[in-house]
């Protein structure tokens, strides 16, 4: 029997990126967290990849990767990238402050207005919020995450629906109804 979870190397890449389908396709898609994932997820261009990388500097490596295969890469093939690490950052601040760096690399590759960087976290926490804030569930993810967007496909589907804007005050609006029970139960299922 394979075992899941090893001390060091924390859960294995396969619990990793079904536990991520699970949130992909219960919160974010389910309840339309974010309204463009449904259609890059359904054509398979969603590329989930999982790091285990044992310093900053192997997950920046990671992240370099990731960036440069996305800028190569026709988005009809995948238009966007989870970089997933299980345990490199299990403080969410550090995390947080980590996400300056990411912004350099991006702009080393040249790729400002090209790829943008969404954080994810188990304990993502907007400023001015509380820890554990129904509001920031529509950051939480089951892993540390960095989202890399194409600029572009952001462009085209904010302009075949809502703004930014609207669809973060929709989604706290949605949270709250929801509550942290209702949160949790959609994760299970």
């Amino acid at each position: 029997m394979a075992q899941t979870r090893t001390h060091a190397q924390g859960p294995d890449d396969e619990l990793v990126l079904a536990e991520t389908r699970r949130w992909i396709e219960r919160a974010v898609i389910g309840l339309n967290l974010c309204p463009f994932a449904k259609a890059v997820y359904v054509k398979n261009q969603v590329r989930l990849v999982v790091s285990r990388a044992h310093h900053l500097d192997g997950f920046l490596d990671d992240l370099d990767r990731e960036l440069l295969l996305l800028r190569d890469t026709p988005a009809e093939q995948i238009d966007t990238t989870l970089l997933i690490h299980p345990t490199l950052f299990p403080d969410f601040f550090v995390f947080n402050d980590f996400l300056d760096v990411v912004d350099e690399v991006v702009a080393e590759h040249g790729l400002e207005g090209e790829i943008q960087v969404a954080p994810f976290h188990p304990a993502f926490q907007f400023e001015g919020t509380e820890p554990g804030d129904i509001g920031n569930a529509s950051n939480w993810s089951p892993y540390p995450t960095l989202h890399l967007l194409r600029e572009a496909s952001i462009d085209r589907a904010v302009a075949s629906g809502d703004s930014a804007e609207t669809i973060v005050e929709r989604n706290v609006q949605m949270l709250e109804q929801l509550g942290p029970g209702g949160w949790q139960a959609c994760l299970k299922g």
